[in-house]
């Protein structure tokens, strides 16, 4: 009897398993939980000039570095923290992504003090739900928008770093901002029909 293999997007054809779990549990699902916001957040800032690929693999490691992605412990790194990071064969050894993360966290911090939460501030680029689009092949999905601008702009504003425009957009499309599941992946209906506001 032969298997049937779900229709996936392009990007998650003829990849390793741990990418194919992340397309198929995690990729375009709407979050609007603070620590996995800000796990993205950190990781799409740590992919800058990298493959996808090589942070996902490097998940478990950062988990494991970054006291499971805490905001508030990442934002009283001292200098000897990122002085040991730096030694840290797990991560990107990267001395302005590590930086980054800390300034981050502390940016992170500030925002949840002033409005309650980062999910209620960073929704409200997409008025509080998530964009569906309908791509028919991955070569239309765009690497950036005007909602990627704006939000870029305004992190930046805030003080964080490593947050351009297409690394937001890349944080839109891995928390859920916006489904970017091409129409024929088993995905995207799965994910309109459980955010029919969307």
């Amino acid at each position: 009897m032969a298997i049937t293999v779900p229709k996936r997007c392009a990007w998650a054809t003829d990849v390793s398993e741990i990418e194919q779990l992340y397309h198929d549990k995690e990729w375009g699902v709407p979050s609007y939980d603070d620590q996995h916001l800000f796990e993205m957040l950190l990781l799409e800032g740590a992919q800058a000039g990298l493959s996808w690929s090589t942070i996902l693999n490097k998940r478990e490691n950062y988990r494991r570095a970054l006291d499971g992605f805490s905001p508030e412990r990442i934002a009283r790194y001292d200098d000897q923290k990122k002085l040991a990071l730096m030694q840290d064969a797990g991560i990107v050894r990267n001395r302005l992504k590590i930086e980054s993360a800390v300034i981050n966290a502390q940016c992170f911090v500030e925002i949840v003090e002033q409005q309650g939460s980062f999910a209620e501030f960073i929704w409200q680029f997409v008025d509080g739900q998530p964009l569906t689009s309908h791509w028919k092949d991955s070569s239309e999905v765009p690497a950036s928008t005007a909602t990627s601008d704006l939000m870029s702009k305004t992190l930046k504003k805030r003080g964080f770093k490593f947050v351009g425009s297409t690394i937001c957009y890349a944080f839109m499309q891995a928390t859920g901002m916006v489904n970017d599941h091409t129409i024929d992946c088993f995905r995207y209906q799965k994910i309109v029909n459980d955010n029919p506001a969307a």
